[in-house]
């Protein structure tokens, strides 16, 4: 393209970018809109309605997933863990990396593995088990869960992709933990 060309197209946009502009300057001179003080059209809400409305949401965490887990497909839940394995490992006596190994965590107690270094959140909790919900709630938003906890995961949004992890972790087993 010679120089002539590439000026003539720059001359182009700039002037197109100049009318449009200039369209716009006359647009608003021409046209005075004014903006209702309400709105022409009422809705009747309900006082309850109103109310609840107006009522913060309760966080109430993840939905269940056991009744999820039924339908769910391991291999699926299989491809999901290659995001967790820049951090955690799966086979049976794996080595823990930034993460624990997670080789039979389902029904495990929280923070199980000796010598790792877990958060004093999850170390607080080592009396619980990692039961299908509370691997739920922390795979949905692991910070709510855990307060305090070291993991750096915002969390998987869709419950069938945390049942379809969760039946994956639970063939990391020699005796997989029963469904519920």
């Amino acid at each position: 393209m010679a120089g002539g060309d590439f000026n003539k197209i720059f001359m182009a946009v700039l002037m197109a970018v100049l009318i449009a502009m200039l369209a716009g300057f006359i647009a608003n001179k021409l046209v005075h809109p004014t903006m209702l003080a309400e709105n022409v059209y009422q809705v009747d809400v309900p006082e309850a309605a109103a109310a609840a409305e107006e009522a913060a949401p309760e966080e109430t965490g993840p939905e269940p997933i056991a009744p999820l887990l039924a339908s769910a497909d391991p291999a699926a839940g299989q491809k999901l863990s290659r995001a967790c394995a820049a951090c955690h490992t799966f086979e049976q006596g794996g080595a823990n990396r930034v993460g624990p190994n997670l080789w039979n965590i389902v029904n495990a107690s929280h923070a199980h593995i000796e010598g790792f270094a877990y958060s004093d959140a999850m170390k607080a909790l080592s009396d619980k088990p990692w039961d299908y919900e509370a691997l739920n709630a922390f795979l949905a938003n692991p910070k709510a869960a855990i307060p305090g906890t070291k993991m750096n995961y915002a969390g998987m949004r869709k419950p069938e992709d945390r049942a379809a992890l969760i039946a994956w972790l639970r063939t990391l087993s020699d005796n997989p933990a029963p469904l519920p």
